[in-house]
């Protein structure tokens, strides 16, 4: 028998930055590394991963990284948790581990041990194994995981809806899930995006009857946007523009690059033919494709609106095909970016978040799951805590017993010992790694302080030189600002700023004129002129001070 503990760090009351981590006695395996996007609040961050102080302290225990599929709030963390741990095998299906290979060698990471894995195919860890099902989602070869145990099957779901009109790399096996059901599981870990919609999410998740009458109906060029990594819709998309007379031009060389590897791989049924070049651009009959990165929604679009595109201008006859309904946290820019399109006369055409949705599973989906599982144990994952606990009231409703139905938040831990919940309060630490740019360690409070700091009130530095041998003044103080006044209406306010600058200094140089603490001068020349900023604007600029010998 068995000591289990499950837990995440990250994925639990967010969306996005997906990591379950389930220790069998010794034995530790982790599902998924996925990263999330700032919403702004965080000045000039790219992207947030979890924390993994956990993995490193316990990393010669960890027998694999299992990545369910290749969207980034699954994987996109795999290169930042790799550059820490590189010796972690990473086990994923072959397009999976394609879009981790290409954002490792975009991040300059050396590679690791990588294992292609196979629907169906069992994966022996000593007295545990894995057993990866397919699944349907928006991008081929989704899969979920089944972790054998001597105390029984630990099922996570990933992502996933039921929809039998999803064939080939898209499909579900139903058998296997039934038949892993059948053996009895122990604790399913299952989605919860859309666990407070009624009914089966398909077939909202299918656009191709709006997508025709997008095209039908327009006359003209159509500007359409879509995510990359969304693959059934660029799918729908080439269907449908293949009953029509119509050339798809693919902007940008990653996304010509992206779709046209797919269609060389299988992930894409397209004929090449459909697809013209930057000649077809004008024509009335184009379709031209651009992506839209979540990072930043509506970017590429936004650069074309503004006229910035040397190859691109939007013209009054054009239409603007949003191909992804919104999902939380860009309803706002959408509606910016809609408001931007119909002031230069073009029509903008968007899916309703309400009609149309997402690749993930609703209501009666999570029924279906639930039901093929019937798990004594179900631990609601993947979505805001509102989610999670939607979710969980579907399980109390099939019949599972509200003390078997696991709320937790990142870093609580489930503990099963000989299967049976020892309703442990064990908490590992978790925290969020906030990434700018290049960087791979974390950017830190101190350091978004002072951004906003510049961000609301701007920034004053204050030069001064002092004679070498005497101390004395000899140049300055001068005074340089930026965001936060405009200097040609605010020159008393200027010449003030000099006066008390070079009277603090001159103060503090008298009373340590064998030795001048430099440090104590910018300290001082900083409180001071901070309190008189804001009694006289009720601002508060940073103030930098820069005093230098000749």
């Amino acid at each position: 028998m068995s000591k289990i503990k499950i837990f995440a760090l990250g994925g639990l009351n967010e969306n996005g930055k997906n990591m379950y981590v389930v220790n069998v006695d010794e034995d530790i395996f982790v599902f998924d590394a996925g990263l999330k996007y700032d919403n702004d609040i965080n000045l000039g961050i790219d992207y947030i991963i979890p924390n993994v102080d956990y993995l490193i302290e316990h990393r010669k225990n960890i027998k694999g990284l299992f990545l369910t599929h290749g969207h980034e709030g699954n994987m996109g963390a795999t290169p930042d948790v790799l550059e820490l741990i590189p010796e972690i095998p990473v086990y994923g299906t072959k397009l999976t581990l394609e879009i981790v290979k290409k954002d490792m060698s975009k991040q300059q990471i050396e590679s690791t041990k990588f294992v292609e894995i196979k629907p169906h195919s069992k994966i022996d860890f000593g007295t545990n194994s894995i057993f990866p099902i397919s699944v349907t989602h928006s991008i081929p070869y989704a899969v979920c995981y089944v972790l054998y145990t001597p105390d029984g099957a630990i099922v996570y779901t990933g992502d996933f809806v039921f929809d039998s009109t999803m064939q080939g790399n898209y499909k579900t096996d139903i058998g296997k899930l039934a038949y892993v059901g059948k053996q009895g599981v122990l604790c399913l870990l299952s989605e919860s995006f859309y666990a407070d919609k009624p009914g089966h999410t398909s077939p909202n998740c299918r656009v191709s009857d709006f997508v025709r009458e997008v095209l039908v109906g327009t006359k003209d060029r159509i500007i359409a946007t879509i995510l990359p990594a969304h693959y059934y819709r660029i799918q729908e998309i080439f269907n449908e523009v293949g009953n029509t007379h119509r050339k798809v031009v693919i902007m940008g060389k990653q996304l010509q690059e992206l779709i046209y590897k797919a269609i060389d791989e299988g992930y894409l049924d397209i004929d090449k033919s459909m697809i013209g070049t930057l000649s077809d651009l004008e024509s009335p009959n184009a379709l031209v494709l651009i992506s839209d990165e979540k990072e930043k929604p509506f970017a590429n679009l936004e650069r074309i609106i503004k006229g910035f595109d040397k190859y691109i201008s939007i013209r009054e006859n054009d239409t603007i095909f949003i191909t992804e309904p919104s999902y939380p946290g860009i309803e706002r820019r959408l509606a910016i970016i809609m408001d931007e399109i119909s002031m230069l006369g073009a029509d903008a055409i968007s899916l309703s978040s309400k009609k149309h949705l997402l690749h993930h599973s609703s209501r009666e989906d999570l029924m279906l799951m639930i039901n093929l599982m019937n798990p004594k144990y179900y631990f609601p994952v993947k979505g805001e805590y509102r989610n999670q606990y939607a979710n969980a009231e579907i399980a109390e409703e099939l019949g599972i017993s509200k003390e078997n139905i696991i709320l937790k938040l990142n870093g609580d831990v489930l503990e099963l010992v000989d299967g049976e919940n020892t309703n442990t309060l064990e908490h590992v630490e978790t925290d969020e790694i906030l990434i700018d740019g290049k960087s791979s360690g974390d950017i830190g409070n101190l350091v978004l302080k002072d951004r906003e700091m510049l961000s609301e009130n701007g920034i004053v530095i204050i030069s001064c030189t002092l004679d070498k041998n005497t101390k004395e003044i000899v140049g300055g103080p001068e005074i340089l600002t930026r965001g936060f006044i405009y200097v040609k209406e605010s020159q008393d306010l200027l010449e003030e700023t000099k006066s008390i600058s070079r009277d603090v200094i001159s103060e503090a140089i008298e009373l340590n004129s064998k030795r001048v603490d430099y440090t104590k001068i910018k300290n001082d020349v900083r409180e001071v002129l901070g309190k008189f900023f804001y009694d006289e604007t009720g601002s508060k600029p940073m103030v930098i001070t820069v005093i230098q010998e000749v």
